[in-house]
């Protein structure tokens, strides 16, 4: 199945997120073949096949993973300036000033929702006509369903939750937990779940995954645009890193990574390793064995206006000059710093038309198994070592990392995520998990963990429409 060919002919069942406003079709007209009822969405394989793909359509939407929703986590952090004073390209994120009612904070939401119950509908409308495909195939829909539902999950609940799951460990509320699908105008009233409930769903339906997706595809590009078992395992490490569930992150990253270099995924699977050259990865055709999940971009299939990475990154916002690239250990002759322009540009992603969207890489598996094992040692780590130098030699053969303490190690691999995964949507994610102050920036003074701008309010609708939500 090449997403990249059908992902713009999706037959769209009329399932729709729980704010939404549904669409009556008249009953003496006949169903349009793209807009199918559920009574007939699911009638056929190829239609089923169809519905699963709309999910990846879903989430692939510019406000959500297709563009704003990996932005708003990078200009959060301290590696960005804000150059336009641009009110609707990400400002208010930027400075910290977002509210109930701003588009961004109900554009992200929306969206993540949307993707979310396109989820459910497909878990539903497989369970719900057993028979039209094999048993097979039907675990192995609902593990991609699943899979994206996880995804979606997590990256809501580590913006709108009302803390990091690591400061309390996940005592405080989170978002709801929606499980069913919303087929009406009318959504369920349900009280937000706490973090620990949230990160309880999405590590069942990564595991879910792991167990019941292919472990690779015939076809070249599925390997990068569908989930597959190393993908499952690969989520599940950052979101075990996530809760600070070091233990957890090293047992599932070790089912990909070996002991030793070179670290490569095997070949029972996709054969996952970092690629020779770090641009490439960026460039097409995208299908690097680094590159475990990824959502494409196409000319008649883009994030929309305002939305795309490259737009960001190389128009609304620059580099702050004090953040990561005022490191003096990030040399000039870095592959990942050649990206950098004079104009202070960071042009890992060079066009908004047909980039495909990183969303987990082996290098971040490699790095995330690396801060687990150093963290679990009160001494060097040899194997840490070994994995955050593999990345940095990469793109700079001309640096060795010689930590003199156990400390020393965990700095330098915060250090070489915060230039490995720049750009990427990953910044503010890590300064929650750590609970740390977003930092000061520009004129803009440093966020405490427990300010009230730390994270996003919960969008005005919800509260509306929700009896039951409560305001962060």
């Amino acid at each position: 199945m090449n997403i990249n060919k059908i992902i713009n002919n999706t037959l769209i069942l009329v399932a729709i997120a729980a704010l939404a406003v549904s669409c009556k079709k008249e009953k003496l007209s006949p169903v349009p073949q793209t807009n199918l009822s559920d009574l007939v969405a699911f009638a056929t394989p190829d239609r089923i096949e169809q519905q699963v793909n709309g999910i990846y359509a879903a989430m692939k939407n510019g406000n959500f993973l297709g563009g704003r929703g990996l932005v708003y986590n990078d200009v959060r952090g301290e590696n960005w300036l804000n150059v336009t004073g641009n009110g609707v390209t990400a400002l208010g994120v930027w400075n910290y000033s977002v509210v109930s009612t701003d588009n961004q904070v109900e554009g992200m939401w929306g969206a993540g929702y949307a993707a979310i119950n396109r989820a459910n509908v497909v878990l539903e409308g497989i369970d719900a006509n057993a028979g039209v495909i094999s048993a097979a195939k039907a675990s192995a829909y609902k593990a991609e369903a699943r899979f994206c539902r996880a995804v979606s999950y997590f990256y809501l609940t580590t913006l709108y939750g009302k803390k990091s799951y690591t400061a309390d460990a996940g005592a405080s509320l989170g978002i709801p937990l929606r499980l069913t699908a919303a087929k009406g105008s009318g959504g369920e009233a349900l009280a937000r779940a706490t973090q620990a409930q949230v990160f309880t769903q999405i590590l069942d339906d990564l595991t879910f995954a792991e167990n019941n997706l292919p472990a690779k595809y015939a076809s070249g590009d599925s390997n990068v645009v569908r989930a597959h078992k190393n993908a499952a395992i690969a989520f599940k490490t950052r979101v075990y890193l996530h809760m600070g569930n070091y233990p957890a992150v090293i047992t599932e990253a070790n089912k990909i990574v070996p002991a030793t270099g070179p670290f490569t995924a095997g070949t029972t699977g996709v054969n996952h390793s970092l690629n020779a050259n770090f641009v490439n990865v960026f460039r097409t055709p995208y299908t690097t064995t680094e590159s475990i999940f990824s959502l494409p971009m196409t000319v008649t299939n883009q994030p929309g206006t305002q939305n795309g990475l490259s737009s960001y990154h190389n128009s609304e916002f620059g580099l702050n000059p004090a953040g990561i690239i005022a490191d003096a250990n990030w040399k000039s002759t870095d592959a990942r710093k050649t990206l950098v322009t004079s104009s202070q540009r960071y042009q890992k992603y060079n066009d908004d038309v047909s980039n495909w969207v990183a969303i987990i890489r082996y290098s971040e598996v490699l790095l995330n198994l690396a801060e687990a094992l150093a963290r679990q040692n009160t001494v060097i780590d040899v194997r840490a070592l070994a994995l955050v130098n593999a990345v940095r030699q990469r793109s700079d053969a001309t640096t060795t990392h010689t930590p003199l303490t156990q400390a020393d190690l965990v700095n330098i691999i915060l250090n070489e995520r915060n230039i490995e995964l720049l750009g990427e949507g990953h910044r503010s994610i890590d300064l929650q998990r750590l609970v740390l102050a977003f930092p000061a920036k520009g004129s803009l003074a440093a966020v405490p963990p427990s300010a009230q701008n730390y994270v996003w309010p919960i969008p005005a609708t919800e509260l509306l429409y929700n009896g039951l939500a409560v305001q962060n």
